[in-house]
């Protein structure tokens, strides 16, 4: 397939190898490159058959609308919760994304950000840094034989519960559906309230669907065990963030998330 306008949004010419545009161009006639919110943006809609968005770039109703020619929406990422998909395929759009992309970073951000937790590395460091070596006050815990919670067993979230399963954790999942494979190598099925109440490490690795926005609720906050560390790698809307405040003003659990940059600054400092 030919295309005739590819608009190309929140991605700059610089942010990919040349070689990867250059395959591009035998498909399109032109492209641009065009951030998110510029009004050119919406105005090149109107004539444009292609589009291809970076992370979490909305792409709902109005855009598809305002694009009568579009065919194809491609995310080059892997979720595509911002996507409509299901108006996309009511107007024949094609919608893809890239599935594969970023499981190993992503899931070794997941236990990165575990070990300097249980393992207080920052401040080690700084501690060691400034030329103290007195290991009085450092608490070391084991990520081995805890109960290691993973919400959502797609691709990152298989590759998590198989890295905690190497580090000795007691590993159990929760997704909407069942993943006979991973349980026949001991990840065990748990339904999602009594999962997150019982976890030590919870991580979340859900697509962001309109079921899946504050799955993690209040009441589910709520019931977290005191001392457990969330982290979340899904976007914002999975979590009632008020919900969050209120339970993190207690002192008693850690949440960590690798979309705060994608907070409203009043919320950021909220949490």
């Amino acid at each position: 397939m030919k295309f005739k306008k590819a608009l190309i949004i929140n991605i700059s010419a610089d942010k990919l190898d040349p070689i990867y545009w250059e395959q591009l161009d035998k498909m399109v006639d032109k492209r641009m490159h065009l951030p998110k919110d510029s009004p050119q943006t919406q105005k090149e809609l109107a004539d444009a058959d292609c589009i291809l968005t970076g992370f979490q770039v909305d792409v709902g109703r109005k855009e598809i609308d305002m694009a009568p020619n579009l065919k194809y929406i491609s995310v080059l990422a892997t979720a595509y919760g911002k996507i409509d998909t299901a108006y996309a395929k009511r107007k024949g759009t094609t919608v893809t994304n890239v599935p594969g992309y970023a499981t190993e970073s992503v899931a070794e951000f997941v236990f990165a950000v575990i070990l300097e937790k249980v393992r207080d590395l920052a401040r080690a460091k700084k501690q060691a840094n400034e030329g103290n070596y007195i290991e009085v006050g450092f608490k070391a815990t084991e990520i081995k034989d805890k109960i290691f919670a993973v919400i959502g067993l797609g691709r990152i979230g298989g590759r998590v519960a198989e890295i905690a399963k190497g580090f000795g954790a007691d590993v159990r999942y929760w997704s909407e559906h069942r993943k006979k494979d991973l349980e026949k190598k001991g990840v065990r099925y748990q339904n999602a309230d009594s999962l997150i109440s019982s976890s030590d490490i919870i991580s979340f690795h859900l697509a962001e669907t309109p079921q899946t926005q504050h799955f993690l609720n209040r009441k589910r906050i709520n019931s977290v065990k005191p001392g457990s560390l969330i982290i979340s790698t899904v976007p914002n809307e999975i979590t009632d963030l008020t919900a969050l405040e209120e339970r993190l003003k207690k002192g008693n659990i850690t949440y960590i998330s690798d979309h705060s940059d994608e907070l409203d600054l009043k919320d950021a400092k909220r949490l």
